[in-house]
């Protein structure tokens, strides 16, 4: 178990430090990667992409991070707050102009041979809007 949980919060650490490249590194090459409100991507180019995307729209830094874990170690889930910078309109959503936002979210983990093989991740959009739209 205590494994299950360095694994994600040095999965986490390498997402305050804009490390994507250490962030795929705990991921398994077949990853399936779930965000609410978006399509199921599946392997490391596809989770890659969408850091990419995410880095270009979005400045993000997660913080009051408690990780949870099964006791077999194989399902962990994390609920944080993200702090954000809405840098640069992204799709269909409101214009960006550098606001920031504040939003509870979460997420779940399955983990195999030491590495994540699911991330799905959850946060209110209608409260993200809300945010950047006042």
């Amino acid at each position: 178990m205590s494994d299950t949980v360095t694994l994600i919060r040095h999965y986490y650490e390498a997402f305050n430090a804009g490390d994507s490249a250490r962030m795929l590194s705990y991921l398994s090459a077949d990853v399936v990667h779930d965000v609410n409100q978006g399509e199921r991507r599946i392997g490391k180019d596809k989770f890659r992409e969408f850091n990419e995307r995410m880095s270009r729209h979005y400045q993000e830094m997660l913080t009051e991070i408690v990780i949870m874990v099964a006791a077999d170690g194989t399902r962990a889930a994390a609920e944080f707050t993200v702090n954000g910078s809405y840098i640069h309109t992204d799709a269909d959503l409101p214009p960006a102009t550098g606001q920031r936002y504040v939003l509870p979210a979460g997420a779940f983990f399955a983990i195999s041979d030491g590495r994540i093989t699911r991330v799905t991740t959850y946060y209110n959009l209608a409260d993200w809007i809300s945010q950047v739209t006042a």
